[in-house]
C-alpha cells in the first residue's frame, strides 16, 4: 500500500471547507448527482454496504441514504473535519459509520462495499491513480463521477479552475482512458448536463434568462447521434465500472 498522504496545505484548506457557507449551492448539485447514481445502478440495487468516498459535507450522502431500495447500509469517508462534523449534523439514518481518512488509505478490508461512490472528488486528488488503485481494493464496483472540465485553452484558466480545487482536467475520452488502464471496466457510462437549478443558481434578471438558455442549448447540442460533438457541451462524466489488475505498460 502506498504511503502517501493528503499534502498538508491542500488538508488545510479541506478542513476548513464547508463553514456553512454554499450549502444551497452543494445541496442543488447533489440532486443531479444523485440523479445520475440512480440511474446508472438501477439494475444493480439494493446493495448490502454502500461507500461515498469524499463524501464533503453529506449532501449527496444524505440523498442516496434516503432512497428507498438503494443500500441497506452507508458509510462515509471524508478528509475534511469541517466535512465530517456536518455530516453527522445531518443525522442519517442508515449511516453506519463516518471516518476521516488522508486521502489515499481506506480503512476497510479488500472488496467490503459493495458500490463505491466517488463523485466529483478525483478531480481534486493530487495523486489520482493511487486514490484509484484503493478505491478497486475495497469495493466490487464503482459509480465515479468527475465534471467535464477541457475546453480549449484551459491552460489560460488555471486560476479559475484552482479556486474549485480542480487539479486534474479530463474529457469523457481521457477519463476513461485513465479507469481502463488502471484496470476497471466500463459497464456503463453517461455524460449528461447539469441540472437547471444549477445553470441559474445566484442569478436574476437578464443573467438568469441567459444561463437558462444556455442549458436548454446544451442539452439540445449533448444529445445528437454524434459522440464527438456531444463532448464539446456535456458537463459531467458518470461512470460504473467493476475493479481488475492495472494495464502492464510492458
Amino acid at each position: 500500500m502506498s504511503e502517501q498522504t493528503t499534502t498538508k496545505n491542500i488538508q488545510q484548506v479541506y478542513n476548513e471547507q464547508y463553514n456553512g457557507e454554499e450549502s444551497e449551492w452543494r445541496a442543488i448539485g447533489a440532486i443531479k448527482k444523485a440523479e445520475n447514481i440512480f440511474d446508472i445502478t438501477k439494475n444493480l440495487a439494493p446493495f448490502e454496504k454502500v461507500v461515498e468516498i469524499g463524501a464533503g459535507e453529506g449532501s449527496l450522502l444524505k440523498i442516496l441514504a434516503q432512497k428507498l431500495n438503494f443500500t441497506k447500509e452507508m458509510y462515509a469517508l471524508e478528509i475534511s473535519d469541517s466535512g465530517i462534523t456536518a455530516i453527522k449534523q445531518k443525522n442519517i439514518e442508515n449511516l453506519k459509520e463516518v471516518l476521516k481518512f488522508d486521502g489515499y488509505h481506506i480503512p476497510y478490508p479488500d472488496k467490503y462495499f459493495d458500490l463505491a461512490v466517488v463523485s466529483h472528488v478525483v478531480e481534486h486528488v493530487e495523486h489520482e491513480r493511487l486514490f484509484l488503485r484503493e478505491i478497486a481494493r475495497i469495493s466490487k464496483k464503482q459509480v465515479i463521477e468527475v465534471p467535464r472540465d477541457y475546453a480549449f485553452g484551459v491552460d489560460k484558466k488555471i486560476n479559475h479552475f484552482l479556486s474549485y480545487g480542480h487539479i486534474n482536467i479530463y474529457t469523457p475520452s481521457s477519463f476513461k482512458f485513465l479507469l481502463q488502464t488502471e484496470g476497471f471496466k466500463i459497464l456503463k457510462n453517461h455524460n449528461k448536463i447539469y441540472n437547471i437549478k444549477t445553470f441559474q443558481f445566484g442569478k436574476s434578471g437578464w443573467a438568469r434568462l441567459k444561463a437558462t438558455l444556455v442549458f436548454y442549448a446544451k442539452t439540445l447540442f449533448s444529445s445528437t447521434p454524434f459522440d464527438k460533438f456531444n463532448h464539446l457541451f456535456v458537463n459531467t462524466i458518470t461512470v460504473l465500472t467493476e475493479a481488475g489488475k492495472p494495464m502492464s505498460i510492458f
